[in-house]
């Protein structure tokens, strides 16, 4: 195999691997699909949670802990390798569905939310670590977009089976069975089958010769920064680094609504769980498919704009959402909101992939996905209290409002990351 040996950068030299690990990514986005449809609805149907901040403490601790892990992820990839924290991840999963099946009271489903997260830190972040790994920077906004197009294509799928599932054979159990399926396989293809790529990143951090911005205190992004630093230049002081974390947040935010409040306003409209299911895989299902076209758009054009145009977008399809009361309007809604999130999503990962060192690549990696995946966890608490005061159409209405914000923020600030490599780097 190609990647055996002497490593060498690039997606076709290392197509076998990467291919796996789109896999393995489709599995992962598998485990949070079996969720999207039928949580929501076991909080209002089955365990009568009488408010939505309550019935919304699953993504809150689901994000917490999945915002947490993801910047633990990079520091342990960096440490002791990308393959054993995928595994690790893998092993904390497999519980995850038998106390979504068993759970008598909705504390153990916040629980199952918990080890949820951890595993969705530790193989997510893992799998964007080792793509960037492989194919060098020529190739970034092309993987990433295959990355979470697999991962997002699973989620939709999963969520629609399961709309299914739970329309035929009932709530439970039938629609976790196949999270079970995805955990094992997960498990053993990540045991068998993926191999090491942090050598991978330490080639391209010996031949790296293309010129970085440097960050607002003046000071280039070398190798040699501490973890304090990185944090700091990530969240904080570079321009783009930062901006891709707040918009990541404010995406993801926006996803939290979409996941806890969406369903329960299409019931209340007296919509079926079948019809429900279709709507919750839409928007999904078009953020995943789509980014296979965005992500190497974003290779040609850059980073910036579809980074702007997307957030924009996104707020126009939560309007949307907030003004339509049928299934036509909320399924036209959930394609505008796919096709704006497609846009973000592997894009932001590009530019912090663009900007960060190949020595702490991994590391700024995972700071990034922690205000991102903090973004559910904020998304949960605020949308839950604006839906309590005043009703879900008000929360969107909210989250409208700041991913707007959010895009305008980005095209005021953020400076473009992609820069051209080497013809000869991108085979």
């Amino acid at each position: 195999m190609p990647d055996r040996g002497t490593p060498r950068l690039g997606l076709g030299v290392n197509a076998a691997q990467f291919t796996l690990l789109v896999a393995v990514n489709a599995l992962v986005g598998g485990m949070l699909g079996q969720e999207r449809t039928v949580l929501p609805l076991l909080a209002d149907q089955v365990f009568k949670v009488p408010a939505y901040t309550s019935a919304l403490g699953y993504i809150a601790a689901f994000g917490a802990v999945k915002a947490a892990t993801n910047y633990l992820a990079g520091t342990l990839s960096d440490r002791y390798g990308r393959k054993p924290v995928l595994v690790a991840g893998w092993l904390v999963g497999l519980p995850v569905p038998l106390l979504l099946i068993w759970a008598p009271s909705w504390g153990w489903v916040i629980a199952a939310n918990v080890l949820l997260g951890v595993n969705q830190g530790l193989t997510w972040s893992t799998t964007v670590i080792m793509k960037i790994d492989l194919v060098g920077p020529a190739r970034r906004g092309l993987a990433m977009g295959l990355n979470e197009a697999a991962g997002y294509g699973a989620v939709a799928a999963t969520a629609l089976a399961t709309g299914y599932l739970a329309a035929r054979y009932g709530l439970r159990p039938a629609p976790f069975y196949l999270g079970l399926a995805f955990a094992a396989l997960g498990l053993g293809v990540s045991t068998l089958f993926v191999r090491e790529t942090h050598h991978h990143a330490r080639l391209e951090a010996g031949t790296r010769t293309t010129p970085v911005p440097k960050s607002d205190d003046g000071a280039s992004h070398h190798g040699g920064l501490t973890d304090r630093q990185i944090f700091t230049r990530t969240s904080f002081s570079d321009r783009a680094l930062s901006s891709a974390s707040q918009a990541g947040m404010v995406n993801n935010l926006n996803d939290g609504l979409a996941w806890g409040l969406f369903p329960l306003l299409f019931a209340a409209a007296g919509l079926s769980v079948a019809r429900i299911g279709v709507l919750a895989a839409l928007y999904p299902a078009v953020w995943g498919a789509g980014q296979l076209v965005t992500g190497a758009l974003s290779d040609r054009v850059g980073r910036k704009p579809l980074i702007v145009a997307g957030m924009l977008l996104q707020a126009a399809a939560l309007a949307g959402f907030a003004i339509a009361t049928s299934f036509a309007g909320w399924a036209g809604a959930a394609v505008a909101l796919g096709a704006g999130t497609a846009m973000v999503y592997p894009t932001l990962l590009a530019a912090i992939g663009d900007v960060a060192h190949p020595t702490w690549r991994a590391r700024s990696v995972g700071i990034y996905r922690l205000w991102r995946d903090g973004g559910f966890a904020v998304g949960a608490l605020l949308c839950g209290l604006v839906a309590d005061a005043w009703g879900i159409r008000p929360a969107i209405w909210t989250v409208a409002a700041l991913t707007a914000a959010s895009g305008l923020l980005v095209a005021a600030r953020m400076y473009e990351t992609m820069h051209r490599e080497p013809a000869s780097q991108s085979a």
